[in-house]
């Protein structure tokens, strides 16, 4: 297995190299996504996924699944990967403070997979629970941002009808 990893890490990935750190690796794929090779980020995603599936980090794992996420054509599957970002997520082992800081924007996430699929009465329940999660974040760019990106979000919805998400 391991010299399987080694060799779709140097044959497999055009521009990452073998022996690269995970957290690397993902953030590789992560700039392909939002440089517009959707395709490619998402294969690259699911060949670590796919990686990190035995020994991963929940970290890791939470990231790869948040990313892969965002990285889908079709907006069930991006609900999927959502899910399994939160399940990593809630994995009992790891580092507590750093997914706890990912929570926010997972729940966002989910939120906004069921305000794009018309379910506004779910993307609501999961934004409540990303402002609530919003609460633990510092006051700091990436806080402001995910606060931000969820006040958007309320307001979409809020202008779409019905009651605003209230947090937990």
């Amino acid at each position: 297995m391991a010299e399987h990893r080694q060799e779709t890490g140097a044959a497999g990935e055009e521009g990452g190299a073998a022996g690269e750190p995970l957290p690397t690796r993902i953030g590789q794929a992560v700039i392909l996504h939002r440089g517009g090779d959707r395709e490619e980020a998402r294969n690259r995603l699911a060949r670590l996924w796919e990686e990190a599936a035995g020994d991963g980090a929940p970290f890791h794992r939470c990231a790869i699944a948040h990313y892969l996420a965002g990285a889908q054509d079709d907006p069930v599957a991006g609900l999927q990967w959502g899910r399994r970002a939160l399940a990593a997520a809630r994995a009992p082992a790891g580092d507590r403070a750093a997914v706890r800081a990912l929570l926010p924007s997972l729940h966002l996430s989910l939120a906004a997979g069921h305000a794009g699929l018309g379910d506004h009465t779910a993307a609501r329940h999961e934004l409540a629970r990303a402002r609530g999660a919003a609460r633990e974040l510092p006051d700091d760019a990436y806080g402001a941002g995910v606060r931000a990106a969820i006040e958007r979000l309320a307001r979409r919805l809020a202008a779409s009808g019905g009651p605003p998400a209230q947090s937990p």
